[in-house]
């Protein structure tokens, strides 16, 4: 064979090899990683309770309610010793506050870490961190609102978390947040999650399986440009707020959509939108059609009023776990995959 024939079979040979390479690995882009589960919690199985964030001030009530409510499914409570520290608006320094998380995530006796509250200050410790023993012995990160930074983290970890009721959000009578309450149990115990949500005309219908990811609405966006921030490639955009403008939310949405979190994204479940503030000059349409709005560019189903924010009825869910997503106007379905 010539040098010549020799030539162009190997030049044929990397042509190949390189495209056969370059398919596989935008086929595995756009395949969506199963995250890794922590083991579900049963009876003897402790909880760490921390405070990543905003400061406790007179909380103590509901932190032992807390525990009791634990220990009435059998499990036992570790409170972070700076749970209830006070640094100006913070529940200790960023030193003490990530020095409780980090002796959480290290112990092997801790099954989950329970976020005592939310306000601002997870992403101030999220750097501090070390998750090499976490990753030896995975647990559940419970929270949800500020806590949104470190699911993030953990999500891009590989591992899949709860999005649900902090220590704060409990009630001196349980019966008025039964649901979150039984939904939340029923997550860090492995029985089946599902919800039939209330119908909306704005609803954009369509069916859709894939994993569910996100939070807050304001973290997500704080999140964009760092190591943090979640590709939503494959995934399914769960999104909730309070106490913003609805121009607010149109700037976050906006931002999102230039940095490309929709252009594979799969679908969005929209939360609570809780205590909107209202502009000297109104915005001029609801808060769903101001998402509609943004998010036109796109043909995935969208649906409204999944009972999960800042209200009492904050239902229980696994980031990263696969859904079943089926939207209609007359209502939707959301069932999470065993």
């Amino acid at each position: 064979m010539s040098k010549n024939i020799q030539l162009v079979f190997l030049c044929c040979a990397l042509w190949f090899f390189a495209m056969t390479t370059g398919n596989a690995q935008q086929s595995n882009s756009q395949t969506p990683n199963k995250l890794i589960q922590p083991e579900y919690l049963k009876v003897g199985d402790t909880v760490a309770i921390v405070a990543p964030s905003g400061i406790l001030k007179n909380r103590e009530d509901e932190v032992q309610g807390a525990i009791a409510l634990l220990e009435s499914w059998g499990l036992y409570a570790k409170v972070g010793a700076h749970v209830f520290s006070q640094d100006n608006h913070f529940a200790g320094t960023d030193a003490q506050r990530a020095a409780d998380f980090q002796k959480a995530l290290d112990d092997p006796a801790v099954s989950a870490i329970w976020c005592a509250r939310g306000g601002y200050g997870s992403v101030r410790i999220l750097d501090r961190l070390d998750y090499t023993k976490f990753k030896q012995h995975p647990k559940w990160l419970i929270g949800y609102s500020d806590i949104t930074a470190l699911h993030s983290q953990i999500h891009n970890l590989g591992y899949e978390t709860l999005h649900a009721l902090m220590c704060v959000s409990l009630t001196k009578d349980l019966a008025e947040i039964q649901d979150t309450v039984e939904t939340f149990k029923k997550a860090l115990f492995g029985e089946s999650l599902s919800y039939s949500l209330n119908g909306s005309s704005y609803n954009r219908t369509g069916s859709v399986t894939a994993p569910l990811v996100g939070g807050n609405l304001t973290m997500l966006h704080t999140m964009l440009g760092s190591e943090t921030s979640l590709d939503t490639s494959g995934d399914i955009l769960f999104i909730e707020e309070i106490g913003e403008y609805k121009y607010h939310i149109d700037r976050m949405l906006q931002s999102l959509k230039r940095a490309g979190y929709f252009e594979n994204c799969k679908g969005v479940l929209v939360g609570d939108m809780s205590n909107l503030r209202k502009n000297t000059t109104p915005w001029g349409t609801s808060i769903e059609q101001l998402i509609l709005d943004a998010l036109s560019d796109y043909d995935f189903p969208i649906a409204f009023n999944m009972p999960a924010g800042h209200e009492k009825d904050n239902r229980a869910m696994i980031l990263g776990r696969t859904i079943e997503m089926t939207v209609t106007k007359e209502g939707t379905t959301v069932v999470f995959m065993e």
